[in-house]
């Protein structure tokens, strides 16, 4: 596990096993996030297929709060997670890397974060755990080209859900989780 610049956003290198036949590898072991201090009651399993160019997000729970443990198994994205607590020292910052079925990294998002990814190759498949369910009404986000945030998604023209083009700017959000050390 490895710290990143925003608190308790961690990226998560698991040990991957290569022979003729291909790899082996855990994407999740409960005691190793127990270790780590993370959670491991996972609520719910999700998948994306998206083509190149697809951005989906920014997106966050605020009643139903949701910490995400996300992967790539086929494909590239370029993933980023917002910090968009209230009072939090990093707020309106955010934090992005590329994730790949070749390097088999991992982020954990934890609640009280905007979540989000763009497609780099043909197509992708994006995988996350959440520890909460999802709920539709409990749904908000954060537009994807907040000039206060200025996200450097490196695509010119990216295919976004109609929902998504017309969430409101960080500024414009009047509900945001709460900073809590």
């Amino acid at each position: 596990m490895e710290k990143t610049p925003l608190e308790g956003l961690l990226l998560i290198k698991p040990n991957v096993h290569e022979d003729k036949r291909g790899y082996f590898y855990e994407n999740y072991r409960d005691e190793l996030f127990e270790e780590n201090g993370l959670p491991t009651n996972f609520r719910q399993d999700n998948q994306t297929k998206s083509v190149k160019g697809t951005l989906r997000g920014l997106h966050y729970q605020l009643k139903y709060p949701q910490g995400k443990l996300v992967r790539v198994s086929l494909g590239m994205v370029y993933d980023v997670a917002v910090d968009i607590r209230k009072t939090s020292p990093t707020f309106s910052q955010y934090f992005g890397m590329n994730l790949t079925d070749k390097d088999h990294m991992q982020m954990y998002i934890p609640p009280g974060f905007a979540h989000g990814f763009c497609v780099l190759s043909d197509e992708a498949i994006f995988q996350y755990k959440c520890t909460e369910i999802y709920h539709p009404e409990d749904e908000y986000g954060v537009r994807w080209d907040d000039s206060q945030i200025n996200i450097n998604w490196s695509i010119s023209e990216p295919v976004i859900s109609d929902r998504d083009l017309e969430l409101p700017f960080l500024a414009e959000q009047k509900n945001l989780p709460v900073y809590e050390r």
